[in-house]
C-alpha cells in the first residue's frame, strides 16, 4: 500500500466530515487507507463517522482523551502504507495534493518528511508551514516581538523562516503536524511520536529526530491545503498557553544541553506568565467594558442636563459651580450603576426590566443622599428626574447597540435562545424534547446525554453523564434539563454542585409531579411542566450583590436607628445584629432552619429568614425546605428589602 492517512479528531465533527470528503477525492487512483482516531469527542463525531464513512475509514474510538501523540501512534501501528500522512481534521486538501507529495518523496531519497503550503480559511498564508528550530535565541526573538517586527530578517525571522520564499521548495528544520507526510521506514528507524507530549510540540520533536537520523524535512509549496487554524485546538484559553509552552520545555530538556535547557526554560516561563497575564486582562476587559460605557454615557448626559437646565432656568450655564456639577454627576452616576449591578443588568442573561429597576433603585439612593446634602451641593430635583430618565435611555441605548453589533438584530430581552442539553435515558429524553417543542420553550436543543456508558446510535447523542462537564465546555451549553425519572435527586444535586462555576441554568422534569428537585410528592404541584433549578445564590455575583446590599442597608437605616428602637422590643440584640451584618458575620436575610440547608449555596446566619415574611402561620418541615429552596432559586435584592420592611419588628430577634 502506498499511503496511510492518519486523522486524530477531538470535537470538530463538521470539520472532520469535510476533511474526510476531501481526502477521499485526493486518494483517487492511489492505493491508500484512511485511519480516523477519535479522542473521546462529545460533539457527535463518532456517530457521524460510523453513519457516513463506515466503509471508507478504519475507525478507532477511544473512550478517554489519550492526547495527540498516543492517538497518532495507535493508527501508525496498524497502518500499511509506505508513506504515513499525519493530517489535522480541520483541513481541506486539493484533489492532486497526495499525488504531488508522493511523487516528490519518490524522487527525493533524502526526504524523511514533507510539509506543504497552508492557508487559513480566509486564504491567508500560514507562516507555520515552515519553521526553524526553537533554540533559546530563536525563542527570545519570538517572545519579545523581534520576529514579528522583522519577519524577513535572517537573524530575527528564524522562527517562521520568513526570509525563505514561501513559493519555493526548501529544506527546513520543523514541519507542522497539521500536514506531515513521512516515510514509514524513517518512522520505524527513529520511533513514532513521543508520547511525553500530550498536545503541541510533538511535530517539532519528530522533525528534529528526522534530521538527526540523516534525513531532511522539506517544505513543498507546489500544493496547498486549507487549515482552519485553531478549530481543532481552541487556542484562546490560558490552558493552551500552559500546554503549548510546557511542550517547549519538554523538547528543550530532551534535546538541549543542561545550560541551554535552563535558559530556554527561563524564557518559556516568562512567556507563560506574559501570555497568561494578557489572557486575564482580556477577560477582565470583557467583564467591565459595559459598566465603563454606562458610566461614560450616564456621566456625560448628567453633565449636559445640568448645563442645559441651568441655562433654561437661570439664563446662565454657571448657576452651579463646576465642582458641584462634576461631583454630583459622578456620585449620581455611580449610584445608578450600583443600582444596575444590584438589579442584575450586568449579568450574562440580563432582562429588559433589570435596567429600569436598577436605575430606579439608584434614584432612590440618590433621594436618600439628597436629604443629607448641604444646599450648596444640591442639584434641582428636576435635574435628578431628568437624569433618571436619561440614564434609563442611555443604559438601554448601549445595550441595544452592543446586542445589534453582536447579533445583527434588535431584542427586548438582550439574549438569544438557550443552548440546551437533556440528561436522561433515550425514551424519557424524547418525551422531554416533545415538551420543549409544544411549550415553545426558549431553548436551542443541541442533544442529549445518557446516564450510562452505553453509546447510542443517534445524531443527537452527545455522550454519557461522566462527560457532562466536558460537553458543557466544548458545546457552550447554557441550560441542562435533568430527567428525574432516570436520575435521583442526589445525583442531580451532585452534578449541579460540580458545575456551579460554569454559569449554567438547570431545570428538572419530574416523571409525574412538578415538585422541586424532582420529588414525586403528589401534594406539591407546580405551575409549569418543568421547575427551574437555576439557584441564583449559587452565582458569585449574586452573593456579592447580597453583601453589598447588606452594607448599604445597614448605612441606610443608621440615621433612623433611634426611631427603629421605639418599634423593636429587643434593642440590644438589634444593635448587635446591625454590627454583625456590617462586619460580615451575619446577613440580613438567611435561611430558615431546615434539613436541606447543606444542599443550598452557603449563606451567613440571617437576622431574618423567608418565614419571617409570612407572619402568623406555622409550616411543616417540607414546606420550610421548599421556601428555603425558592429563596435561593429566585433570590433578588428586592426580595431581601421586602422581607426586611415587612418584618421590621423582628430585627432584634
Amino acid at each position: 500500500m502506498k499511503l496511510s492517512i492518519v486523522i486524530v479528531n477531538y470535537n470538530v465533527k463538521y470539520f472532520l466530515e469535510q476533511a474526510i470528503y476531501s481526502v477521499k477525492k485526493a486518494c483517487n487512483g492511489i492505493e491508500s487507507e484512511i485511519i480516523v482516531v477519535d479522542n473521546n469527542s462529545v460533539d457527535g463525531s463518532c456517530e457521524m463517522v460510523k453513519n457516513k464513512f463506515a466503509n471508507d475509514v478504519i475507525f478507532i474510538e477511544n473512550k478517554v482523551n489519550l492526547g495527540f501523540s498516543k492517538a497518532n501512534n495507535q493508527a501508525i501501528k496498524i497502518s500499511k502504507g509506505e508513506y504515513i500522512l499525519l493530517l489535522n481534521p480541520d483541513t481541506v486538501v486539493e484533489e492532486t495534493c497526495f499525488k504531488k507529495v508522493i511523487e516528490f518523496l519518490d524522487n527525493t531519497p533524502d526526504a524523511g518528511s514533507v510539509g506543504v503550503k497552508m492557508i487559513d480559511g480566509s486564504g491567508k498564508f500560514l507562516p507555520e508551514s515552515k519553521r526553524g528550530l526553537p533554540t533559546p535565541t530563536v525563542a527570545f526573538y519570538k517572545i519579545f516581538g523581534l520576529a514579528a517586527l522583522f519577519p524577513k530578517s535572517k537573524r530575527f525571522g528564524k522562527y517562521h523562516l520568513g526570509f525563505l520564499d514561501k513559493n519555493k521548495t526548501h529544506k527546513v528544520d520543523v514541519l507542522a503536524g497539521a500536514f506531515m507526510m513521512l516515510r514509514k521506514t524513517v518512522l520505524d528507524k527513529i520511533g513514532f511520536l513521543d508520547e511525553d507530549y500530550f498536545m503541541y510540540g510533538e511535530d517539532i520533536d519528530l522533525s528534529y529526530r528526522v534530521t538527526k537520523a540523516g534525513f531532511f524535512n522539506y517544505y513543498f509549496p507546489d500544493t496547498t491545503i486549507i487549515h482552519y487554524k485553531g478549530e481543532s485546538t481552541k487556542k484562546t484559553s490560558v490552558n493552551f498557553v500552559f500546554t503549548f509552552y510546557r511542550a517547549m520545555i519538554i523538547f528543550a530538556q530532551k534535546h538541549y544541553s543542561q545550560k541551554h535547557a535552563q535558559t530556554f526554560g527561563i524564557l518559556i516561563n516568562f512567556a507563560i506568565y506574559l501570555r497568561a497575564a494578557a489572557a486575564i486582562i482580556i477577560r477582565i476587559a470583557k467583564n467591565i467594558y459595559l459598566p465603563i460605557i454606562d458610566f461614560i454615557l450616564i456621566l456625560s448626559s448628567m453633565y449636559l442636563i445640568s448645563q442645559i437646565y441651568s441655562s433654561f432656568k437661570y439664563d446662565t450655564y454657571s448657576a452651579y459651580s463646576l465642582n458641584t456639577v462634576l461631583l454630583n454627576s459622578s456620585v449620581y452616576s455611580i449610584l445608578w450603576m450600583l443600582g444596575l449591578y444590584l438589579a442584575g443588568a450586568y449579568n450574562k442573561r440580563k432582562t429588559f426590566l433589570s435596567v429600569t429597576k436598577g436605575i430606579l433603585a439608584g434614584s432612590l439612593a440618590i433621594a436618600v443622599l439628597y436629604a443629607f446634602l448641604d444646599d450648596s451641593y444640591r442639584f434641582s430635583r428636576a435635574i435628578i428626574v431628568l437624569g433618571t430618565v436619561s440614564s434609563i435611555i442611555m443604559a438601554y441605548f448601549d445595550r441595544f447597540m452592543l446586542y445589534w453589533l453582536k447579533s445583527g438584530k434588535i431584542s427586548f430581552s438582550f439574549s438569544s435562545s438557550l443552548r440546551t442539553a437533556i440528561v436522561g435515558n433515550y425514551n424519557e429524553v424524547n418525551r422531554v424534547q416533545d415538551l420543549l417543542v409544544k411549550s415553545k420553550a426558549k431553548a436551542d436543543y443541541f442533544g442529549f446525554i445518557s446516564i450510562d456508558n452505553k453509546s447510542v446510535n443517534d445524531d443527537q447523542y452527545l455522550g454519557n453523564v461522566s462527560q457532562l462537564s466536558e460537553i458543557v465546555d466544548v458545546l457552550k451549553i447554557e441550560e441542562i434539563i435533568f430527567c428525574s425519572k432516570d436520575l435521583a435527586a442526589s445525583q442531580i444535586i451532585e452534578w449541579m454542585g460540580r458545575m456551579k462555576q460554569q454559569e449554567l441554568l438547570f431545570k428538572i422534569v419530574p416523571e409525574e409531579s412538578l415538585f422541586i428537585i424532582g420529588s414525586n410528592n403528589k401534594n406539591t404541584p407546580g405551575d409549569f411542566y418543568t421547575i427551574e433549578l437555576n439557584l441564583s445564590l449559587s452565582k458569585a455575583w449574586e452573593q456579592q450583590k447580597k453583601r453589598i446590599f447588606d452594607i448599604l442597608f445597614a448605612f441606610f437605616i443608621l440615621p433612623f436607628i433611634p426611631i427603629i428602637g421605639l418599634i423593636i422590643k429587643n434593642k440590644i440584640q438589634f444593635l448587635k445584629n446591625w454590627g454583625q451584618v456590617l462586619l460580615g458575620e451575619k446577613t440580613w436575610v438567611g435561611y430558615a432552619k431546615a434539613d436541606n440547608i447543606k444542599l443550598l449555596p452557603n449563606l451567613r446566619q440571617g437576622v431574618l429568614n423567608p418565614i419571617d415574611n409570612l407572619t402568623g402561620k406555622s409550616y411543616n418541615p417540607i414546606t420550610i425546605q421548599k421556601l428555603n429552596f425558592l429563596y435561593a432559586k429566585d433570590y433578588s435584592v428586592e426580595k431581601d428589602f421586602l422581607i426586611l420592611i415587612r418584618s421590621l419588628r423582628s430585627w432584634g430577634n
